[in-house]
C-alpha cells in the first residue's frame, strides 16, 4: 500500500443502476477478512442515499455495533472510500444536471442541436434528438482558421507572421487570426448570462485545439464576473473536432457541477474524515482524488471498475489468453475485451446522444440486463431495451413491476430464492415472488399459443426469451473482438455482474468460447475493481507534423518527457514513491488524406513509431499504405501509481496445485431443484459455492450459488472451484435440439434468433467498411449500406444504413442474379452502379459477393456492400452535375462486371472503368480521384468477405436446411406484419383507397393511387398519371420507388420489426414506362436518387396523411478543381467534396399510430442519413472557412403541430473552385397537411468576394468562384400539420 494508512478500514462501492455494491476490508489485507453487502440503489422509503447505507452498513459489521441511520458517520478509522457512480450517466440520461451556458464562435449557437445532423433511428417518422444540456447558448464574434489545407495538390506549407495574423498554434499548424474578440461585448455577454442565475459556461470555439487563446481571454473574464465552473474545451479535450470537443466541454459544465455536489453531499454524511482518502473512479480506469473528479471522466465510472476487476484477477501474463468482460447488471450488459497486458481505451464516443472526447475504455453497452423487459411482437420475442429499473423492478421484486430476464431465470429455476438476498416487501425482508412470476408467465403463454394456434408451454416461453437475451449480447461481444481482428473463439469469457452468472456459458457457447470464468466477487467485481485499482494521471497536448521530420520529432520526445515529469510530480505528491509509477507515452497517428488516428504506445525506450503503427493499422484495418506519410496528431502520456492492494494467485497456476476431485452431488450439494435445460425439468444439484474445497470437479447440469451470485451450469460443461475463481469449461458442445424440429415448423424462438443474427452479419460488415475505407465519404460521413440477400436477390436483413439503399439494392442483386445465374465461382465478386439493372446513380457503387455451401456448392446468399464514391468523373468534380441531361455526363456507368475474378483483383479493368472510359466523351473527365476509389472498392470487397465468413459460421453452426427455412420464415414475418398495419390503416381511416400526389419544382407531378383489398390480400401502389421522363437528371430508376415505399411501409409499422424483402411481398407497384420513375437507358439520373427519391417518400406519407412534407431534398452541394483537360487528355491533379445538408422535418397528424409531433430543426429526412463532415476537420482538408452553420429560424410551417426548421450553410472558398449544388424545393415548398402551413422554401446564394453582388444561383447550378466568394444555402423547412387554434 502506498497512500494510504495501512490497518485501516479500506471500502469501495459500485453504484449501479439497480444494485449498489460495497466490498470493504478491517484492515487486514486479507480476501478471507473482507465483507460484501449488496444493496438496492433506489429504496427512498428506507434511505436516502445507497453509498453512504453500504458504509453505515459495513462499518456496522467491522465495529461490531449498529450504527443508526440519519447521523454522520465518523470514519476516522477508514483509510480510503472508492467509489463508482452512475450518477452522471444518469443526470445525462434525464437531463437534471447543472443550469449552464454554451459559449462558443459566431455562426455556431446551433452546432450541438444540429450535431452530425444524422438522425438517431432511421425508421422512427417522429424524430425524436437528445434534449441539450446546456439553457442558454452565446455567441462570440471571434475566428480562426489554419492557413493550409491537407487535400492541397501543390502540398504548400505556410510559415506563421505576426505582421499577416497568423501565428504557431500548439500542435505546429499555421494559424490565421480572422477576427479577434472584443473584451467589453464579452464581459456585457457574460454578466447578462450570469444574472440569469447561470453559475457554470462551457466555451467551445473553432480551432482551440491548437489556438486557446481566446477560450482563455473569456474563461478569464468569467472567473471575474463570478462564474464557479468554467469549461474550456481547449482544455477538457485538446483534440481537433470542433463537434465532439464542443460536446465534451457543455458534459464538463453540466455535470460537474452534480459530481461536486454528490461529493459534497458524502462528505457531509460523514465526519473526522481528514486523514480519509476519498477517490473515484473514472472512465478510463483509474482512480482520482475526489476533489479532481470531473463529470467528463465519470460517464463509465462504474463499468471501468468491472474492467479493473477482472484484467487485475482474471489474465495471466504467462499466457497471454485475451479476455472479454461479459458484466451483466441489472439495466444493461457493459462487455469490454483485456488483452496485451494493457487496458484498451478510445477516445470519442457517444452516450446519452453527447459526443464525448477523452479517454475511456472501450465498453460497449447492450440494453439487456436483469430488469430488461419481455415483450412478444409481430411474432417475435423481444428483449429489452425498455427496462423494469430498480424501482419498480422486475416482477418478482414485489413491487408490481412487469416480466423480465431475472423473471424468465427464476420461474425456470435459475435464481434460488433461498441464497437470494431478502430485500423486497415493505419490510425489506421477503425473497424473490416465485408465485406472480409464475401466473404472469402462464398468462403470456396462453397469448402466444392464441395468436400462433401453437401449444408452447410456459416454460418454453420463457426459454425462448432468454435464448434472444442470450443472442443479443453476444453481437456486441462479436462486434468488439472481430471487428478489431480478433478471432473471438480464442478469449475467455468473465462473467460479472449480478446477472452475468445465469448467462455466461450460454453466451460462451453461442460465441464459441470454451472457458468461462467466474470470480469469487464475480457479482460485485466492479466494486472490487475499484478496491484493487491504480491512481491515474493523464497529460495530452495537440500536435501536427509528419513523423518522418527528425526536428519536430526531436521536440516531441521532449515534450512526452516533460509531461511525464509533470504526472510524476503530481502522483509524488500524492504519496506514491517513483519505484511505484509507471509510464505509458503515446503518438496519435494517421496516414495523410485520412481522418482514422490510432493512439500508439511506445515500446520500451525505442522509437521506431513508424513500425508499430504500420503494425497497429494492418491488425485494425487489415492493410497499410506504403505512399503516404505518417501524421501525428496529439502526444499522450499515461501515468500509473500502483496500489498494491494485493496480488492474487492466477487461475492457471491455481488448475496446476490443486489436487482435483469429482464432487458426489448427492453427498454435497445443498439440495435438488427442478431446472430446466434442453427443453424438460431436471432434477438438478444446486451447491453452495463456499461449501466446496477447492480443487472440485462439479459435473453440469448444477447451480453454484452464494449470496450474492448464481452460476449456472449446463449439461456437457464442468465446474472446477479455486480459491479466487469458478473455472468453467465447457465440454463437447450439447445437441440442438433446435436442429431437430420439423422442415415445416417455424420456432418463434429461434426466428426472434436468426432475426438477430441475419442482422449482426449486416452490422458487421457495415463495421468492416467503415474501417478499411479511406475517403470522407465512407468513413466519417457513412454515405453506404450493407446487407444479406437470397438466391434471388431478396433481401434478408441490413443494417440500418442509408434508406435511399435499402429497397433499391434488391432489384439491383435480382437483376444480377438473373443475369449470372450458374455462371459464378467461389472468389467471384460483381461490381455494378448503373441504373439500367438496379443502380440508382452513378456515385453509388455496388459490389456484390456470392456465398457457396461449402458442401453442396449451391448458391446460398448475396452478401453485397454498395457505397457513395465522391467522385466517380463525368462533366463535373464531385460527379453529382446539377444540369445533366445525358447519363454518361454523370461518370463512370458499369453494367456488370468482375472486379475480382476467382480470387484476383482486376485492377486494369477497374482502372479503365473509372479513369479511361469517362474521358472518352465530350467534356468529361475520368475519377479525379482514382486511388481513393481503389481503396475503398477493396474496403467494399473485405466487408462482403466478412460477412461471407460470417455466414460460413452461421452455416457450419446451424445446417444449410435450417439456414434456407428461417430466410424464407423471417421475409413472411415481415409480410404478414405489414399486412396487419395496412388492415389498421384502412380501419382507422374506413376507406380502402388512397391517392396523392406533388410536383418538382419544374413541373413535374409525381402522382399515386393506392388500392388496399384487405380480403383478397391485393395492396397495389399505382403510379399512373405520372409525368413523363425529363430532360434533366431527376430521372428516377424504379429501383427507388422501390426504396421509398419499403422504407415508408417499415415506418408506419411503428415497432421493431426486421427490415427485408418480405415487406413488400404484399405489395404490386405500377410504374409507366417512360416516366421519371422509370426512364429509358442513357439518360441522366443523378438527382433521381437524392431528389425524386425524397419527393417520392413525401407522396406516399401524404397518401396516408401520416405526415406533412419534409425539406424534401438532400441539398447537395460539391466543389473541387483537377481532372482530365477535356482537350489534351492531361490528369490534372485536384480534389473533390461531396456533402448533403440537413433541413426540416414535417409535422405529424394524429392517427391510429398515436398523436402528432412537431417536425425537428435541421436534421436528415426520409431517404438520407448522412452525417456531416466535422467543421475543423473540413477547414483542415479544404480551402474554406465555415462562417455559419445553424438552423433557419421560422422556417418550417405552422399548425397545430410545426414544421421543423432548416438550417443555413455560409462556406467562404479560399481560392478558386467549381461549386455546384443540386436541390429541391426551391420553387415549390414542402406541403402541410390538414390546414397546417408550408415549410419555408430553400434559397441558394452565391456572394461575390468584397462586392455587395448577391446571385441566387437557383436549385440547380454550377459556378466558379473566386478567392473570397461565399455560398450560403439555406435549406428548406418542413411543412406543419393543423390549423392553429
Amino acid at each position: 500500500m502506498t497512500v494510504e494508512t495501512e490497518n485501516k478500514i479500506r471500502i469501495a462501492i459500485d453504484r449501479g443502476g439497480t444494485f449498489t455494491d460495497c466490498i470493504g476490508n478491517p484492515g487486514t489485507g486479507k480476501q478471507e477478512d473482507d465483507v460484501v453487502i449488496k444493496l438496492l440503489s433506489v429504496d427512498p422509503k428506507n434511505y436516502p442515499d445507497a453509498p453512504l447505507e453500504g458504509i453505515r452498513r459495513l462499518l456496522e459489521v467491522f465495529r461490531g455495533r449498529q450504527l443508526p441511520r440519519g447521523i454522520p458517520l465518523d470514519i476516522s478509522d477508514v483509510g480510503s472510500i472508492r467509489m463508482g457512480t452512475t450518477l452522471a450517466t444518469n443526470c445525462a440520461l434525464e437531463r437534471n444536471g447543472e443550469l449552464c451556458a454554451f459559449v462558443t464562435t459566431k455562426g455556431f449557437k446551433d452546432i450541438l442541436l444540429i450535431g452530425d445532423q444524422s438522425r438517431p433511428k432511421i425508421f422512427e417518422l417522429n424524430i425524436k434528438k437528445p434534449a441539450p444540456l446546456y439553457k442558454m447558448a452565446l455567441e462570440i464574434d471571434e475566428r480562426v482558421t489554419l492557413e493550409d489545407f491537407s487535400e492541397d495538390p501543390d502540398k504548400r506549407r505556410s510559415t506563421h507572421n505576426d505582421e499577416d495574423n497568423t501565428v504557431l498554434g500548439n500542435s505546429g499548424e499555421v494559424v490565421r487570426i480572422l477576427k479577434t474578440p472584443d473584451v467589453a461585448s464579452i464581459e456585457s455577454s457574460l454578466k447578462l448570462i450570469y444574472d440569469s442565475g447561470i453559475r457554470s459556461i462551457a466555451v467551445a470555439f473553432l480551432h482551440a485545439y491548437t489556438y486557446p487563446a481566446h477560450e482563455q481571454l473569456v474563461g478569464n473574464i468569467a472567473r471575474k464576473i463570478g462564474f464557479k465552473h468554467i469549461s474550456l474545451s481547449s482544455e477538457v479535450s485538446p483534440m481537433i473536432k470542433y463537434l465532439p470537443r464542443a460536446h465534451s466541454s457543455v458534459a464538463d459544465a453540466y455535470l460537474t457541477p452534480v459530481i461536486r455536489k454528490y461529493l459534497n453531499s458524502i462528505e457531509s454524511g460523514l465526519t473526522n474524515s481528514t486523514n480519509t482518502s476519498i477517490q473515484f473512479m473514472q472512465s478510463d480506469g483509474g482512480l482520482v482524488d475526489g476533489h479532481r473528479f470531473s463529470g467528463l471522466k465519470s460517464i463509465l465510472s462504474g463499468p471501468a471498475g468491472g474492467v479493473v476487476g477482472y484484467s487485475s484477477t482474471c489474465y495471466d501474463k504467462e499466457n497471454s489468453i485475451p479476455l472479454i468482460g461479459f458484466d451483466m447488471g441489472g439495466t444493461s450488459t457493459d462487455v469490454s475485451r483485456f488483452g496485451d497486458g494493457k487496458l484498451e481505451h478510445v477516445f470519442e464516443t457517444t452516450t446519452a446522444g453527447i459526443v464525448i472526447q477523452s479517454p475511456q475504455l472501450n465498453i460497449s453497452t447492450v440494453a439487456a440486463g436483469g430488469s430488461s423487459r419481455l415483450f412478444w411482437e409481430n411474432g417475435l420475442f423481444r428483449v429489452g431495451p425498455e427496462s423494469a429499473t430498480a424501482d419498480p423492478g422486475p416482477a418478482a421484486y414485489r413491487k408490481g413491476g412487469p416480466l423480465t430476464i431475472t423473471d424468465a431465470n427464476l420461474f425456470l429455476g435459475r435464481l434460488i430464492p433461498e441464497f437470494f438476498p431478502k430485500i423486497f416487501g415493505p419490510n425489506e425482508d421477503e425473497s424473490l415472488d416465485l408465485d406472480i412470476t409464475t401466473k404472469k408467465f402462464h398468462q403470456l403463454t396462453d397469448s402466444i399459443n392464441q395468436e400462433l394456434g401453437t401449444s408452447m408451454t410456459p416454460d418454453e416461453v420463457a426459454d425462448g426469451f432468454l435464448k434472444v437475451a442470450n443472442e443479443s449480447m453476444a453481437r456486441p461481444i462479436r462486434a468488439i473482438t472481430e471487428a478489431k481482428g480478433h478471432v473471438v473463439s480464442k478469449h475467455r469469457l468473465v462473467t460479472f455482474g449480478g446477472a452475468g452468472g445465469q448467462h455466461a456459458v450460454a453466451v460462451a457457447a453461442s460465441l464459441g468460447i470454451d472457458v468461462v470464468l467466474a470470480h469469487r466477487y464475480s457479482s460485485i467485481l466492479s466494486a472490487y475493481g475499484i478496491f484493487l485499482a491504480d491512481v491515474v494521471e493523464e497529460a495530452q497536448e495537440p500536435c501536427f507534423f509528419t513523423l518522418e521530420d527528425p526536428i519536430s520529432s526531436k521536440k516531441v520526445r521532449g515534450r512526452l518527457n516533460e509531461l511525464s515529469e509533470s504526472c510524476k510530480a503530481s502522483l509524488a505528491s500524492q504519496g506514491f514513491p517513483y519505484s511505484n509509477i509507471l509510464f505509458e507515452r503515446y503518438l496519435n497517428l494517421r496516414y495523410e488524406g485520412t481522418e482514422t488516428s490510432l493512439m500508439t504506445l511506445q515500446v520500451g525506450d525505442k522509437w521506431d513509431f513508424e513500425q508499430w503503427f504500420t503494425e497497429a493499422h494492418k491488425r485494425e484495418f487489415g492493410f497499410s499504405f506504403t505512399d503516404r506519410k505518417i501524421i501525428v496528431d496529439d502526444i499522450r502520456v499515461r501515468a500509473t501509481g500502483k496500489s498494491n492492494v494485493r496480488e492474487e494467485e492466477s487461475v492457471d497456476t491455481q488448475l496446476k496445485s490443486y489436487k482435483l476431485r469429482n464432487v458426489s452431488a448427492e453427498d454435497e450439494a445443498s439440495f435438488f431443484k427442478d431446472i430446466y435445460f434442453e427443453g424438460k425439468r431436471v432434477k438438478t444439484p444446486v451447491f453452495r459455492i463456499d461449501d466446496i474445497s477447492y480443487g472440485s470437479i462439479i459435473n453440469g447440469p448444477a447451480i453454484l450459488a452464494d449470496g450474492t451470485q448464481t452460476n449456472v451450469i449446463p449439461a456437457n460443461s464442468e465446474a472446477i472451484v479455486l480459491k479466487s475463481h469458478i473455472y468453467i469449461k465447457l465440454l463437447n458442445k450439447s445437441k440442438d435440439i433446435a436442429n431437430e424440429e420439423s422442415i415445416d415448423y417455424v420456432d418463434p424462438v429461434m426466428l426472434s434468433i436468426f432475426s438477430h443474427r441475419f442482422m449482426d452479419i449486416a452490422e458487421q460488415m457495415g463495421t468492416q467498411l467503415t474501417k478499411t475505407s479511406v475517403s470522407t465519404n465512407v468513413k466519417e460521413r457513412l454515405d453506404f449500406s450493407c446487407a444479406l440477400f437470397d438466391p434471388e436477390g431478396n433481401l434478408v436483413a441490413n443494417a440500418p444504413h442509408l434508406p435511399v439503399h435499402l429497397g433499391s439494392m434488391s432489384t439491383c442483386i435480382a437483376a444480377q442474379a438473373r443475369l449470372w445465374k450458374n455462371k459464378l465461382k467461389p472468389g467471384d465478386v460483381l461490381v455494378t452502379n448503373h441504373p439500367e439493372i438496379g443502380g440508382t446513380h452513378l456515385p453509388d457503387i455496388t459490389v456484390i459477393s456470392p456465398s457457396f455451401s461449402e458442401s453442396t456448392g449451391e448458391l446460398i446468399f448475396f452478401v453485397a456492400s454498395r457505397a457513395h464514391h465522391a467522385d466517380i468523373g463525368g462533366i463535373l468534380p464531385g460527379s453529382i452535375p446539377p444540369n445533366s441531361t445525358q447519363l454518361y455526363e454523370e461518370g463512370a456507368a458499369i453494367y456488370s462486371e468482375f472486379i475480382v475474378k476467382e480470387g484476383e483483383f482486376q485492377e486494369d479493368r477497374i482502372t479503365e472503368l473509372l479513369l479511361v472510359e469517362p474521358a472518352k466523351h465530350p467534356g468529361c473527365s475520368g475519377s479525379r480521384r482514382l486511388s481513393d476509389n481503389i481503396s475503398d472498392l477493396k474496403a467494399q470487397i473485405a466487408a462482403n468477405n466478412k460477412g461471407i465468413q460470417l455466414i460460413a459460421s452461421l452455416m457450419e453452426e446451424n445446417g444449410l436446411e435450417k439456414i434456407v427455412k428461417y430466410m424464407k420464415a423471417i421475409q413472411d414475418n415481415a409480410s404478414e406484419t405489414i399486412k396487419k398495419m395496412l388492415k389498421q390503416l384502412t380501419l382507422h381511416f374506413g376507406a380502402t383507397s388512397f391517392s396523392g400526389e406533388d410536383y418538382l419544382d419544374d413541373g413535374t407531378t409525381i402522382k399515386l393511387n393506392v388500392s388496399l383489398n384487405i380480403e383478397k390480400e391485393e395492396y397495389v401502389f399505382d403510379f399512373e398519371g405520372t409525368s413523363p421522363q425529363v430532360y434533366g437528371n431527376l430521372n428516377a430508376p424504379e429501383a427507388i420507388t422501390n426504396s421509398a415505399i419499403l422504407y415508408v411501409l417499415r415506418c408506419l409499422v411503428n415497432e421493431d420489426i426486421p427490415l427485408n424483402q418480405g415487406c413488400l411481398k404484399p405489395i404490386t407497384i405500377k410504374i409507366p414506362k417512360g416516366s421519371i420513375l422509370s426512364p429509358i437507358d442513357g439518360i441522366a439520373v443523378v438527382g433521381g436518387n437524392v431528389l425524386t427519391s425524397q419527393r417520392v417518400t413525401d407522396v406516399v406519407l401524404k397518401t396516408f396523411n401520416v405526415m406533412a412534407d419534409s425539406q424534401g431534398d438532400c441539398n447537395n452541394l460539391t466543389f473541387g478543381i483537377g481532372g482530365s483537360d477535356p482537350i489534351t487528355g492531361k490528369v490534372i491533379p485536384g480534389f473533390g467534396y461531396y456533402e448533403t445538408i440537413c433541413g426540416g422535418h414535417g409535422a405529424g397528424a394524429d392517427s391510429w399510430r398515436g398523436k402528432g409531433w412537431d417536425g425537428t430543426s435541421a436534421v436528415h429526412t426520409n431517404m438520407t442519413n448522412t452525417r456531416m463532415t466535422d467543421t475543423e476537420i473540413f477547414e483542415r482538408r479544404y480551402p474554406v472557412i465555415l462562417r455559419e452553420f445553424s438552423i433557419r429560424k421560422n422556417s418550417g410551417g405552422r399548425g397545430k403541430y410545426t414544421g421543423g426548421d432548416g438550417a443555413i450553410r455560409d462556406i467562404e472558398f479560399r481560392q478558386p473552385v467549381e461549386v455546384s449544388i443540386l436541390s429541391e424545393r426551391r420553387a415549390i415548398a414542402p406541403h402541410g397537411v390538414q390546414g397546417g402551413e408550408d415549410g419555408t422554401r430553400g434559397l441558394n446564394l452565391w456572394y461575390q468576394g468584397g462586392s455587395k453582388n448577391v446571385i441566387n444561383i437557383g436549385g440547380k447550378n454550377s459556378v466558379h468562384v473566386k478567392t473570397g466568394d461565399r455560398v450560403v444555402v439555406m435549406t428548406p423547412g418542413g411543412g406543419g400539420c393543423g390549423r392553429t387554434t
